[in-house]
């Protein structure tokens, strides 16, 4: 399998998909802004990748409005239309940039984005009570997947480029909010954050060699009703 390449390594999945391949001996770059890497700056991007090749390029990095107690109360009257905006510059032309540069030093590989089930429905009112989900959030999710068949069309056959679409991961939510997504899945309840581990593997070896432009979707059948 190579090198591997993770942006978002600091993250919740990102973290976890670095234990997991590291624990094989696979060798994992990590790319994070807790690291200092800033990966909206183009330049950064360009040089790095010029330097760094590797196999395998899983892109984990995104911006979120997480549940938890910090969280804000907005509706959709009250999203700032800078916020929405910055969702779309890190989400999908960030995520292209770093696509891109990865795709221009390399000869051949594979990509793996990350989508989102809010990339495919709306967020359920239901969950969020008077807290909407931000709107910038499922409009990137949903932009990723296009950008994932663009992509898949223009780097094929050399790169292969695939997306994988998880359910809610349990991640110090409240009791009362995985209650209520686990009432709304079939699978009655959220995800752990290492049920991403042997999907990501697959994408990455040639077991997919003849997958790209795909959508996995892993979700416990939230998206399922």
């Amino acid at each position: 399998m190579n090198e591997i390449t993770i942006t978002g390594s600091e993250g919740l999945v990102g973290s976890a998909l670095c234990d997991y391949f590291q624990k094989k001996n696979i060798v994992v770059n990590k790319l994070d802004l807790k690291l200092g890497h800033d990966l909206s700056d183009e330049k950064f991007v360009k040089n790095w990748f010029k330097e760094n090749k590797t196999k395998n390029l899983i892109n984990c990095f995104a911006i979120n409005d997480h549940v938890n107690s910090d969280r804000e109360i907005t509706n959709l009257f009250d999203f700032p239309l800078e916020t929405f905006s910055e969702y779309m510059k890190i989400n999908v032309v960030t995520l292209f940039s770093v696509c891109r540069e990865f795709a221009r030093n390399n000869d051949d590989g594979s990509i793996i984005n990350f989508s989102s089930t809010y990339g495919l429905v709306s967020p359920n009112p239901k969950l969020y009570e008077n807290s909407n989900k931000h709107i910038g959030y499922g409009v990137s999710k949903e932009s990723v997947i296009n950008l994932t068949k663009y992509l898949a069309i223009h780097l094929a056959p050399k790169i292969r480029v695939n997306c994988l679409v998880p359910g809610g991961i349990e991640n110090n939510q409240s009791a009362e909010f995985v209650k209520k997504y686990s009432e709304l899945t079939p699978m009655k309840r959220m995800m752990e954050k290492n049920e991403l581990n042997g999907l990501v593997q697959y994408l990455c070896s040639d077991n997919s060699s003849y997958m790209t432009g795909s959508v996995l979707v892993c979700d416990g059948g939230y998206t399922s009703w």
